[in-house]
């Protein structure tokens, strides 16, 4: 074997052994392991030789919020100089309850694997269990909880760091830095976010870029799975409060069913061609609803009084406040054709009543139409932060709260947003972001055709707050989110990076189920050099006659 070729079996061998390691402990995201993981992992960084010799070397940063003490964990491995690359990632993961009886082995990619195409073997075949049959028994795929999202990209990092550390001659610093929450609500890269000053500061370094090690899923061939992505998409969680007019069920055409009001507006929101955003050939997701239930506790013969409703809605470059007047002219097209065709149906019975005007407002609106209400408003959401409810229901509560304390009557749908915002991200015209561009093509070039670029990651991640995001949309979304600075904790100023970001993961199918499993090759032998080849070049002096990509 060449000394080439030894060397990337010997990252690839690293890369195993800590993906392997670190998916054997548990960290499901708002639990007590995902709390005791970053110590668990703080103690094999201190083992690892690339952090052994130096004490500051690995260090903690609390996350603020969460049911349990959650901390980041950082490694430093230094070398010449002051430039920095950030190797990053998420460690918290998904539930495992999903895997039934193979609970106890979703931790455990080895044994997991006969005992899941065992279980699919018994089971009534599907289109997705017969693929991932296949995909298991080619042993090409390795399965496991939380392997594939994301701790093979941990892995990979912490692979490539303990290989440049056997260079003393080495240019530059390495940070690797991995964060809980980011399945919930990405509190840990909002930490390290607004840290980032203050660790360039403490230990003299100059950031020159980062690297997110998220996972992408691809159902084809791969080819969408192994990219480089420019940045990712955003998301947003707008959200409405539909009031209507109740009656009992004897005396219908008297009201107007706050059911019926929101069915209409799901359907006219749901996949809406202009809240799709494309890009090139890049389409992100249609919006779709969420989340949807009405205020009635228990059954009687009379009409919900309200239903709260919202949707995930991915985002390219719209602004919040395009997303949310789109939402509001959908909605007002719903109402208004609802309105019109019950009309018609009342008349065609010669019943008395009818559909009353119904009236569209943000909550910024309502808010402001209710004169001393903001100091009570924000009073309830703090004491809703304490609670552990998710953020879309403290949202809910409170917004009801305020429809109430203002003293109107339905027909009314207030719109608002009901959960933490994932700005998009994409590199900037830096010289520093032209530069990881362009030596991102480089490297996806020179991989011949295995590796592809894009211009967005295709699922929320941490790098709409590691990376270039836009924040002049924050004032829209905090003054229409009701528990801003309560449980969305969001400091003017601290909550990006706007460190240059590219995305390069692992792929594999079917993440966030039991099926979840892994591309093996593609994460232990393609990426670690690859990885490793970028964060050099980053880290390289700059030569004046390297060119710029032009956008």
């Amino acid at each position: 074997m060449s000394s080439t070729e030894v060397r990337t079996a010997h990252l690839a061998d690293r890369t195993r052994r800590w993906a392997e390691a670190l998916t054997a402990i548990p960290s499901v995201t708002g639990s007590g392991d995902e709390a005791s993981f970053a110590a668990k992992l703080e103690a094999l960084l201190r083992a690892s030789p690339a952090f052994a010799n130096a004490a500051d070397a690995v260090w903690q940063i609390a996350v603020p919020g969460g049911r349990y003490p959650r901390a980041c964990v950082l490694g430093l491995l230094r070398g010449t100089g002051k430039r920095t690359v950030v190797l990053t990632g998420h460690f918290d993961t998904v539930e495992i309850d999903c895997y039934g009886e193979l609970k106890p082995l979703a931790l455990d990619p080895h044994a997991l694997r006969p005992a899941l195409l065992e279980q699919l073997h018994r089971e009534p075949a599907t289109a997705a269990s017969e693929r991932a049959i296949a995909d298991l028994e080619s042993g090409v795929f390795v399965p496991g909880r939380g392997l594939l999202d994301m701790k093979a990209g941990l892995a990979i990092a912490l692979a490539v760091i303990e290989d440049a550390a056997l260079d003393p001659d080495r240019q530059g610093n390495i940070l690797f830095v991995a964060v809980p929450d980011e399945e919930a609500n990405s509190a840990g890269a909002r930490a390290i976010a607004a840290a980032l000053p203050e660790i360039a500061r403490t230990h003299n370094l100059e950031f020159e870029a980062a690297i997110n090690l998220d996972a992408i899923a691809d159902d084809g061939d791969g080819s969408d799975g192994r990219i480089i992505a420019l940045g990712s998409v955003g998301k947003l969680l707008p959200s409405a409060l539909v009031v209507g007019r109740a009656a009992h069920a004897s005396y219908t055409f008297r009201g107007l069913g706050a059911a019926a009001l929101a069915g209409a507006i799901a359907t006219e929101v749901e996949w809406a061609t202009d809240l799709t955003e494309r890009t090139g050939d890049e389409l992100g997701a249609g919006p779709t609803l969420l989340g949807m239930k009405d205020s009635k506790r228990a059954y009687d013969v009379t009409m919900p009084q309200s239903v709260w409703m919202y949707w995930n809605i991915a985002t390219h470059r719209r602004p919040p406040a395009e997303v949310i007047a789109t939402v509001a002219t959908h909605v007002r097209t719903a109402v208004d054709r609802l309105a019109t065709e019950l009309e018609q149906r009342r008349v065609a019975v010669e019943a008395e009543g009818g559909p009353l005007p119904v009236e569209v407002m943000t909550y910024a609106e309502l808010l402001a139409a209710v004169p001393g209400a903001a100091y009570e408003a924000a009073a309830l959401a703090g004491s809703l932060a304490a609670t552990g409810l998710d953020i879309p229901e403290q949202c809910r509560q409170v917004t009801e709260y305020l429809f109430e304390r203002s003293g109107r009557s339905g027909p009314v749908v207030v719109l608002g947003f009901a959960s933490t915002p994932y700005l998009p991200a994409r590199l900037g015209d830096s010289p520093k972001a032209s530069r990881l561009e362009h030596l991102a093509r480089q490297v996806a070039a020179a991989s011949q055709g295995n590796i592809g670029i894009k211009a967005f990651f295709p699922g929320i991640s941490d790098v709409s707050f590691l990376g270039e995001a836009e924040e002049s949309g924050l004032a829209t979304i905090g003054a229409n989110t009701p528990v801003w600075n309560a449980a969305l904790a969001w400091p003017p100023g601290s909550a990006i990076g706007h460190l240059p970001t590219v995305n390069i993961g692992p792929w594999g199918r079917d993440y966030h189920t039991r099926l979840e499993r892994m591309h093996a090759s593609y994460a232990y032998d393609t990426l670690p050099p690859l990885i490793a080849r970028l964060t050099s070049r980053l880290l390289d002096v700059v030569l004046d006659s390297e060119p710029a990509t032009q956008r």
